[in-house]
């Protein structure tokens, strides 16, 4: 396994570190305005950010290493994207209410589970996987005992709904690895058009999409749009570019642990010792399970 560039690994880290603090400003956010609104705004501010680069880029003639590849038409691109999007707005929005009765810490963790799910959903399709997957799905499913569950074996709703949005943020990801021929960037623009369009539309049903104009709940608006929408996956799929996928996703995962420091520096969101051990025991397999095999040690068909 060879190292990772420097600049490589500071996009990764940036994008991590931008996605962490993001739990602060959503969990801020919903003093201001309902979920829905929070995300329709958020999403649609997104797309904003990546049109000019994507215009720019199309008014070029030099091509960027590696945009070959992506031989999509304009008609798979659009439907990619809102294929993408709605999954992704069906994740984020359930992200979004989870959080708002979890605290920051809990909630990066809980939605990091998705770097151990998505080797689990992968074994579903291919059939196959290794050992050291039963191992990171155990070791999450302890953590997340000590994380989440109480004195009488039961979860809080947030808790539950984080849950599932961990399963529904691995199957965006497994989306967007289906359609690796469209050009990221052109993907990621439609997706954030198509979820903020479908947060918009609850929103105007549910909550009138009505918002209390505040300094603090602009900020969080524009922290979550412009930087964690927009700015941090740009940053991703710089990192990403010939970087080692395993080194890359655990990098990513940083964010998990960010997500527990903003919250203590931030809100004095302070985890009881329980679910730090919680936290500390789910890390330690999302570390497992993004580490690469050695080259002699063969997948088991299970």
């Amino acid at each position: 396994m060879g190292r990772m560039p420097l600049k490589n690994a500071l996009f990764l880290f940036g994008a991590a570190l931008i996605w962490g603090v993001a739990f602060v400003a959503q969990s801020v956010g919903m003093d201001y305005m309902g979920p829905f609104t929070f995300g329709g705004i958020r999403f649609l501010m997104g797309s904003l950010v990546l049109m000019p680069f994507i215009y720019l880029r199309g008014r070029s003639e030099k091509s960027l290493p590696g945009e070959e590849k992506y031989s999509a038409g304009t008609g798979r691109t659009i439907a990619a994207g809102m294929i993408c999007g709605a999954v992704l707005f069906a994740a984020a929005m359930l992200q979004q209410v989870g959080i708002i009765t979890t605290d920051v810490g809990k909630a990066g963790f809980l939605t990091a589970m998705y770097i151990v799910i998505v080797p689990v959903l992968s074994f579903f399709i291919t059939g196959r996987t290794s050992a050291k997957i039963w191992v990171s799905v155990g070791l999450a499913t302890v953590g997340l005992y000590f994380l989440s569950i109480k004195d009488g074996f039961s979860l809080e709703r947030g808790d539950m709904l984080l849950i599932l949005c961990a399963f529904l943020f691995s199957l965006h990801i497994i989306c967007i690895d289906y359609f690796s021929d469209v050009d990221p960037v052109k993907l990621s623009c439609v997706q954030f058009i198509t979820a903020g369009l479908l947060a918009s539309a609850v929103a105007l049903v549910r909550e009138g999409f009505q918002i209390r104009f505040d300094r603090a709940g602009i900020i969080c608006l524009l922290y979550t749009g412009l930087l964690s929408t927009g700015c941090a996956y740009t940053f991703q799929i710089i990192g990403q570019n010939g970087a080692d996928p395993a080194i890359a996703s655990l990098l990513l995962s940083l964010e998990s642990v960010i997500s527990v420091i903003a919250g203590f520096l931030i809100l004095h969101q302070a985890l009881s010792p329980r679910e730090l051990l919680g936290c500390a025991i789910m890390f330690v397999a999302i570390v497992l399970v993004q580490l690469p095999l050695k080259s002699k040690e063969p997948e088991q068909a299970v």
